[in-house]
């Protein structure tokens, strides 16, 4: 494990000579908010900052990606198959995603990456991706990870760790994709142990400022059809306006829909992100919804992360505690909330 101490000057310009090697992805001011982009010389890359709006999941997941293409145009000696797009999986980096974004990507990798199946899209770009985590030093108010098994510098799934010390960087790697990305970088001291006792109490400093408190001990032992029929679901789901902005902003929600486009005699097979809060997700041929009422949509979100996955999967929750649904709820509906009630249910 190396730890290298960079002035902030020397990690910009370590930066730089990692673009030869790997797709530099930063968080960078966009308006009101921080945004990941690619770097280069017209995004420069702001690590001041408490969390990006959208999670940088879309790196590994795109928004819309293009599966398959095929031609309609019968002149084509190929006409009618439908062969699979080409695909970009050169190495990229990462550089800047806060712990709990990290956390996310192992939460999803369980559903696109398990012993039943694997997703060959998702799993290549997650591969071909180095996670350059930047601890927090100042969580955001509704910041609640140390609640459901991660912290301000929690190391799972990270590949380095910076720790921002003011005037410089440590960087702490930690797998083999990490130590291969920070000898790419020259320059650097190594850190001595009065840095890395500093570091270490930066880092229990950060985890004292998370003061959310969220039980989700007894979310196992519920029966599903109880917490299903309780009576708390039209009330939570009421000022919902089913905008979707919390799944579209949460870095664990993994749901998808694939459509096809024709323009012409040329057609594509594209996955898109969905939302289970929109009346359309789950509207059937025949023109039956079995959600067709908001608080069913409202109460489909809440039991899928808080009962459905720990029932599954018995490893927490589906949530990282980033707080992104409840800073930015038009209507102030907050997950911690309902899960304390499902867990005191």
């Amino acid at each position: 494990m190396t730890d290298k101490i960079f002035s902030k000057e020397e990690w910009l310009g370590g930066l730089e000579a990692l673009r030869k090697t790997y797709g530099v992805f930063v968080p960078v001011k966009d308006g009101d908010f921080h945004t990941f982009m690619p770097f280069d010389k017209g995004n420069i890359p702001d690590f001041d900052y408490q969390n990006s709006r959208l999670s940088p999941k879309s790196v590994v997941y795109p928004q819309s990606e293009r599966l398959f293409e095929y031609t309609l145009d019968k002149a084509d000696s190929e006409a009618d198959i439908v062969k699979e797009s080409p695909k970009d999986y050169s190495p990229r980096a990462v550089v800047g995603i806060r712990p709990c974004d990290v956390q996310a990507f192992q939460i999803v990798k369980r559903n696109f990456d398990n012993p039943e199946y694997r997703d060959p899209w998702w799993v290549q770009h997650f591969e071909s991706t180095t996670l350059v985590g930047l601890g927090c030093n100042e969580p955001c108010s509704t910041c609640f990870c140390t609640e459901v098994g991660g912290g301000p510098f929690n190391q799972e799934g990270l590949d380095v760790l910076i720790f921002d010390m003011g005037e410089t960087y440590l960087l702490r790697g930690l797998t083999d994709k990490g130590e291969a990305l920070l000898g790419k970088i020259t320059g650097g001291s190594p850190a001595d142990d009065q840095a890395l006792k500093n570091a270490e109490d930066l880092a229990a400093s950060a985890s004292k400022k998370i003061t959310s408190s969220i039980p989700t001990d007894k979310l196992k032992e519920k029966v599903t059809n109880d917490l299903f029929n309780a009576p708390f679901w039209e009330e939570i789901a009421f000022a919902c306006l089913n905008c979707g902005t919390c799944t579209f902003l949460c870095p664990t929600c993994w749901c998808f829909d694939i459509q096809d486009e024709v323009l012409g005699k040329e057609g594509d097979r594209i996955r898109n992100w969905d939302s289970c809060m929109f009346p359309l997700f789950t509207l059937h041929g025949s023109g039956h919804n079995p959600r067709d009422n908001k608080f069913q949509r409202v109460r489909q979100r809440f039991m899928h992360k808080l009962k459905y996955y720990v029932d599954k999967y018995d490893n927490g929750v589906q949530c990282s505690g980033c707080g992104r649904c409840v800073r930015y709820c038009p209507v102030n509906i907050d997950i911690r909330e309902v899960c304390n009630l499902m867990n005191n249910y």
